[in-house]
């Protein structure tokens, strides 16, 4: 899958209209919210990774946190999230950026959000890689991140990955996918892809970037999420994660 490929899809404009309007009509998840407040302090200094139109940062924004960058792939995304923010007059920066290559010095941040399973949306498993290094790279000792995946293992989709690795098997899995998981399907918005991991191969990669996993937890059982978001994303899980507390000095 090429990047331009999945980059065509978010900077089409029903696909921003489709953010845009999430931002203004869905908001913040009850479940977003439950987990960013715990984590996170209002002074902390805030990256999030793929912020689409702003939904997550205005959401942050609204609930006094100041200090925060937020950044995206697609520069019509953070077109119109500029825009806006701007109308709403709230003072945030919205810079595009790409997760497989910050642009940022090590050990900045106190802490990291990747929403809406914006990081399965990076197509090959070594640029997922990439982004989790860069991401433990500017985070600061001790920082947490989190992000959201869907889950290869939901019941609900068995019959379907069952059929898929016997295509696989087979060789005759859809020619633009790279990784047993991956997604390329129409949808009303256009052609969108994303990788769909297991909780054991999310640990796994977690751990190879250096961090420590605190929890994974389905949405479902952090909140019970109103019908627009219910509409808006289906089920997925919350992961969370910290770039270990620097060692202290021996004596």
């Amino acid at each position: 899958m090429e990047r331009e490929t999945v980059l065509k899809y978010f900077d089409s404009d029903i696909v921003v209209d489709h953010y845009a309007e999430a931002a203004a009509r869905v908001g913040l998840w009850r479940s977003e919210e439950k987990v960013f407040t715990r984590l996170f302090r209002k002074e902390d200094s805030l990256l999030e990774l793929g912020c689409g139109a702003g939904r997550i940062a205005f959401g942050l924004h609204e609930l006094g946190y100041r200090n925060l960058l937020a950044t995206d792939y697609s520069r019509q995304m953070i077109k119109r999230a500029r825009h806006m923010a701007q109308v709403l007059d709230y003072a945030i920066p919205f810079r595009v950026g790409d997760a497989t290559a910050l642009e940022f010095e090590d050990a900045i941040f106190d802490g990291a959000i990747f929403g809406f399973n914006g990081l399965m949306q990076i197509p090959v498993a070594a640029n997922r890689m990439r982004a989790l290094r860069e991401i433990h790279r500017v985070l600061r000792p001790g920082a947490w991140f989190t992000f959201t995946t869907h889950d290869r293992e939901n019941p609900r989709f068995k019959k379907f990955w069952e059929q898929e690795k016997l295509r696989w098997r087979r060789a005759r899995q859809q020619p633009e996918l790279d990784d047993f998981g991956d997604r390329f399907e129409p949808t009303e918005l256009g052609e969108l892809y994303i990788h769909v991991p297991t909780i054991r191969e999310m640990e796994s990669a977690l751990k190879e970037a250096g961090f420590r996993i605190e929890a994974n937890v389905p949405r479902s059982v952090l909140a019970n999420e109103s019908p627009a978001v219910r509409e808006f994303s289906d089920e997925c899980r919350f992961w969370i994660a910290q770039k270990p507390p620097a060692a202290e000095p021996t004596a």
